[in-house]
């Protein structure tokens, strides 16, 4: 124990603070340059290593290197985007046909994360009120694995334009299962200081303010 007056060490926590304001869902950038295995290893430990109502431990993690599984899901991701930019004004079409979607090619591997709604089961404690709870706690590792990817001067892309059943049965996931995620990982030349959202004119981000409330909720949206 230091004594009064002591000097403490930096806390590590302000290297976190760096870590999550550095994170950025990555698109253009990889390289695709190999991942070393021990440190993808420690990227899932990491993730694995998230919390869970009742300790159930919902997830599992895919690794797809296979250069066919991705151009067979890159094709299904492009046929959705077309998809999402049929039900676009001309306006919002304009901004998003300038958006990248995917780094499903460029990337050097993708990690697929599930949810097992069966896992831990019957009766898993904490989850008798909130169905979801369960699928939250893959949430929670998929942010672990992403954080811990940025840490290591990696990139990670979550793509989401895709149809859950065709993703289970391109990698063979039993049914029952849900394809969570598809996160693209991989050496960036760079991550942006501003979202990609952001940059394209998508989306502003909101403020602490506006997101804050104290008590009870006050009438903003």
């Amino acid at each position: 124990m230091p004594g009064a007056g002591a000097q403490r060490e930096p806390a590590m926590g302000h290297d976190l603070y760096e870590i999550i304001h550095r994170r950025r869902d990555v698109r253009g950038e990889f390289t695709g340059e190999p991942v070393p295995d021990d440190t993808l290893d420690r990227i899932l430990t990491a993730a694995h290593a998230a919390p869970s109502v009742g300790l159930s431990q919902p997830w599992d993690f895919v690794v797809v290197r296979d250069r066919r599984l991705r151009e067979t899901f890159h094709a299904h991701v492009r046929e959705e985007r077309e998809v999402f930019a049929a039900t676009l004004d001309a306006e919002a079409a304009a901004r998003f046909a300038r958006i990248r979607i995917d780094g499903v090619l460029e990337s050097t591997l993708s990690v697929v994360v599930t949810y097992d709604p069966e896992r831990g089961g019957p009766g898993v404690l904490g989850r008798h009120a909130i169905a979801d709870a369960g699928l939250y706690s893959s949430c929670l590792a998929i942010q672990n694995l992403w954080l811990a990817a940025t840490a290591e001067r990696l990139g990670v892309g979550w793509v989401s334009f895709y149809r859950e059943d065709f993703l289970r049965g391109l990698l063979g996931i039993p049914a029952g299962i849900r394809p969570v995620a598809w996160l693209c990982l991989g050496p960036v030349t760079h991550l942006h200081d501003v979202p990609d959202l952001e940059r394209h004119g998508w989306r502003s981000r909101r403020s602490l303010e506006m997101a804050r409330h104290e008590d009870r909720w006050d009438g903003r949206r």
